[in-house]
């Protein structure tokens, strides 16, 4: 009778291995998958717009602010600077789109200095963030 008992506690035990496996794989997917945003790091005061549109697909932004300084991924860069690392950043996560968010008292010098040196890194489309009404 005893030994029937240690039969049903063997037969009773259910192996997660499977499901260890099949839970570890879709994590290896969502982590594959995910799309990670390069922030500028830093925040300014956008100018408001009446028409603004929104960008779904931006993944890179580089930050103006009013003092002239510009961030690119959570760090200060010279202006001259600005297409060498973009081209950094594009080799790891390719983009057709980069959002310039640029404070309100930016000079509008600056925000063109910019704009050339994203043009020279090879991206056409451009952005300018803005806040709506």
């Amino acid at each position: 009778m005893a030994r029937n008992r240690n039969r049903e506690e063997e037969d009773a035990s259910i192996d997660m291995t499977p499901m260890l496996d099949i839970v570890f794989i879709m994590l290896i997917f969502f982590i594959v998958t995910t799309s990670f945003v390069k922030e500028a790091g830093i925040q300014v005061n956008k100018p408001e717009a009446n028409q603004a549109n929104k960008e779904p697909s931006a993944n890179i932004f580089i930050a103006i602010r009013d003092t002239g300084e510009i961030w690119m991924d959570k760090r200060q860069v010279d202006v001259k600077r600005v297409a060498a690392n973009l081209e950094r950043m594009l080799a790891e996560q390719p983009t057709d789109l980069v959002v310039i968010q640029a404070d309100k008292e930016a000079e509008h010098g600056r925000v063109v200095e910019v704009m050339d040196q994203i043009k020279e890194a090879g991206i056409d489309k451009i952005s300018i963030a803005a806040e709506t009404n």
